[in-house]
């Protein structure tokens, strides 16, 4: 039979791959813990009163909270395109923080 092939069984997914943007939040986590100025510890300093709305343990950063700082860098590393990359970022911590709320209330 043309087209048709064996599945694979999935793999039940970890808590971790369950919510979209995770890479971006964990490594945003550990940059903040290490006092690394990165676009992902920018995103979550920026991000982090939802994130703690929605259960994230937020650690004591002195980053930029407004979003402005984390444009600047992306500004500097894209030129042109940081604008583009700057909402992509923003929309997958959005998405995040919802799953991640989603996901509590159904626990409760």
């Amino acid at each position: 039979m043309l087209g048709v092939s064996k599945a694979t069984p999935a793999r039940a997914p970890d808590a971790r791959e369950r919510f979209p943007g995770d890479e971006l939040v964990t490594a945003g986590l550990a940059d903040l813990r290490a006092g690394r100025r990165t676009p992902a510890a920018l995103l979550v300093a920026a991000a982090g009163p939802r994130l703690a709305r929605a259960g994230v343990q937020m650690p004591a950063h002195t980053l930029d909270t407004s979003g402005r700082e984390l444009y600047a860098l992306l500004e500097d590393e894209l030129g042109s395109q940081a604008h583009s990359r700057y909402n992509a970022l923003q929309r997958r911590i959005i998405s995040y923080c919802a799953a991640k709320t989603q996901d509590a209330r159904r626990r409760r």
